[in-house]
């Protein structure tokens, strides 16, 4: 494998949990230095698509590649270059930070300092302080330093903040930022679209076990047109204009929703209408897409699936 290959190509990746299809056709290729975001609604096949790649489950259909290699039957090879920060942290309490990061260097085989690793991540001034005391975002930190340990080439987070204040959200983005620029490819899953929008040069949205849309973030947003929103007092007869739709709002009023790709014009329309008429527009905004907006599209207003499908 050389410095340009990807570190994870996925094709055609498929699997079942009897019935019920978990994942169905995933293609997902993800580059050294990159934090590629795999978003999903609840059931969509994240999970499972995750212990597929890191060699946890056999595909039951299509391939998974890590470092060029098969994740299932070259595991240890793999393995030494992955690292990876689960959803809860499973350190032994009694252990002190820095014991628990010289218990990963005695289980590894990549090499590193623990005074180093540990600084990295912010905990230096509490290196001697027992891991069952340390608060969510420090013990978060040290799952990043454990699972970094030795620098891997590539680092899976599975919604790694999850539970935490905002300033220990801040420092694990800027730590997710740091791995990238060093060259590690970052695997990110979370339910915050916006840490998703700060944080992923590329992403996937899964619905279904499929992926329904993926490219960089500006491909992604591009998926879904600009929109102009507003709201009309009771008994105002909205415009008619093309790409305008209408709902039922609180207090009696009319919601407008006019989708454009020039969001310029479309805001012109709409205010200019107002103009000309008279018409009040309350709560007038104008805002390119969102991906929360396309979220909500692949979801189909939803955002859940079936428990079954992890």
């Amino acid at each position: 494998m050389s410095a340009g290959d990807p570190v994870i190509e996925v094709s055609g990746l498929g699997f079942a949990y009897g019935d019920t299809v978990a994942v169905d056709g995933v293609d997902l290729v993800v580059h050294p230095g990159e934090v590629f975001g795999l978003l999903g609604t609840n059931g969509a096949g994240k999970t499972t698509t995750l212990e597929l790649v890191q060699g946890f489950r056999r595909p039951q259909a299509g391939s998974v590649a890590l470092f060029g290699l098969d994740p299932v039957s070259a595991g240890p090879a793999v393995r030494r270059r992955t690292g990876a920060v689960l959803q809860q942290a499973g350190f032994l309490a009694e252990l002190t930070v820095a014991e628990t990061v010289r218990m990963t260097r005695a289980l590894s085989s990549r090499t590193d300092d623990v005074d180093d690793c540990i600084a990295r991540v912010g905990l230096a001034h509490r290196r001697d302080v027992a891991a069952g005391t340390l608060s969510g975002g420090e013990k978060r930190r040290l799952d990043i330093a454990t699972a970094t340990w030795g620098r891997p080439d590539l680092v899976i987070m599975d919604e790694p903040t999850t539970g935490l204040d905002p300033e220990s959200r801040r420092l694990l983005w800027e730590m997710v930022r740091e791995l990238r620029d060093a060259g590690t490819a970052v695997v990110l899953t979370t339910h915050y679209l916006e840490e998703a929008e700060a944080l992923a040069d590329r992403l996937a949205i899964m619905h279904a076990g499929r992926v329904a849309v993926a490219g960089t973030l500006a491909e992604v947003l591009a998926s879904r047109p600009a929109a102009v929103t507003a709201e009309l007092a009771p008994g105002v007869v909205p415009p008619r204009l093309p790409g305008l739709s209408t709902a039922r709002a609180a207090h009696g009023r009319t919601a407008l929703r006019l989708e454009a790709a020039d969001l310029t014009r479309a805001t012109h329309a709409l205010t200019g209408w107002a103009l000309e008429t008279g018409a009040e527009l309350h709560r007038l905004r104008a805002t390119e897409a969102g991906l929360d907006e396309v979220f909500h599209a692949v979801s189909g207003g939803t955002g859940t699936e079936p428990a079954a499908t992890r």
